[in-house]
């Protein structure tokens, strides 16, 4: 059964057409972009300078009529700098609250592990309740936020470690990587004569992400799949390789990010292979090796296939 209606459907190819205009062989990236867009999570987009992570969250940014804030993080970013700050007003004779950059739909935090761990955590509590507290008041947030932040790798000089509980709130973690020859030579014919984002209009409105949500509520799963997500997680926690394991908040992220590609490929239930799919970008940054398994050469990817190959598919669920 189709989960998609012909104007959803038409929707979605204008975002990714737009999408695929400035990040050019990266259909996967995008789908999970777009996923995770339609879950209501949050993406951290970790690679090496200069592989189109902010390009994509711009394209993105422009793609969907809605606000769109930049922070550059840096060392001397304070939290007020991403919450706001309240001012005394002397005039009214009281403290008059300036909202930060933090008050948008889309909120790009470009290189965030260049920000102190202090300057990051201000960014909790907006992250999962869509909201800051400033002065003891708490200021809601517009709806959809969408926080799609960089980073280099952890190794790059004047970069901080996020916090686990940080990574935490981010449902999806990837990368973009470098291009192969002919899509790098296809950028740069494309660029010959003026940057794609400056070609890029606005396609949808926030309404319709609000809406396309809704839609995505509405996909089946299985309780068959829903006890082989659980299964998938809980053996994380108890893999002999791992150190940290998977978190509840992290069952229910793979839970939504599942109906959320379900829905993009036109389905109204999700089957394993979604669940599967989805596994190391959503589980991934969770979950920490143990120190002497890293020397041993083993990887997240090996403790994934592992746990794949323990773990019973099951097959006829209900659609």
């Amino acid at each position: 059964m189709n989960a998609i209606g012909k104007e959803d459907n038409i929707l979605l190819s204008r975002l990714k057409s737009n999408l695929e205009a400035c990040i050019m062989g990266k259909a996967a990236e995008l789908e999970l972009l777009l996923a995770a867009a339609l879950a209501g999570g949050h993406v951290l987009l970790e690679d090496v300078p200069g592989t189109g992570k902010t390009v994509l969250v711009k394209a993105m940014a422009q793609s969907i009529s809605g606000g769109f804030r930049r922070i550059q993080c840096n060392p001397d970013l304070l939290p007020t700098d991403i919450t706001g700050v309240s001012i005394y007003h002397p005039k009214k004779e009281e403290f008059v609250f300036r909202p930060g950059p933090v008050f948008t739909n889309i909120l790009l935090a470009d290189e965030i592990n260049r920000a102190s761990t202090k300057t990051q955590s201000a960014l909790f509590e907006a992250m999962e309740e869509h909201q800051v507290t400033v002065d003891g008041e708490c200021h809601p947030l517009p709806e959809p936020f969408i926080l799609l932040a960089t980073q280099n790798p952890i190794d790059f000089e004047g970069t901080y470690a996020l916090p686990e509980a940080q990574l935490d709130r981010f449902m999806m973690k990837f990368s973009l990587g470098y291009p192969d020859h002919q899509t790098e030579k296809k950028i740069l014919l494309s660029q010959e004569s003026a940057h794609p984002l400056s070609r890029l209009n606005p396609v949808a409105a926030v309404e319709d992400l609000v809406h396309m949500r809704e839609r995505v509520k509405q996909v089946h799963v299985d309780e068959a799949i829903t006890d082989y997500l659980v299964t998938i997680v809980r053996s994380t926690r108890e893999h002999p390789a791992v150190f940290l394991g998977a978190s509840p908040r992290a069952a229910i992220a793979l839970q939504q990010a599942s109906k959320a590609l379900a829905y993009l490929r036109n389905r109204s239930y999700v089957i394993p292979d979604d669940i599967k799919y989805l596994t190391p970008f959503v589980l991934g940054h969770r979950i920490i090796l143990n120190p002497e398994t890293r020397m041993d050469g083993s990887t997240l990817e090996s403790v994934f296939n592992s746990i794949f190959q323990q773990i019973h598919v099951p097959v006829g669920v209900v659609k």
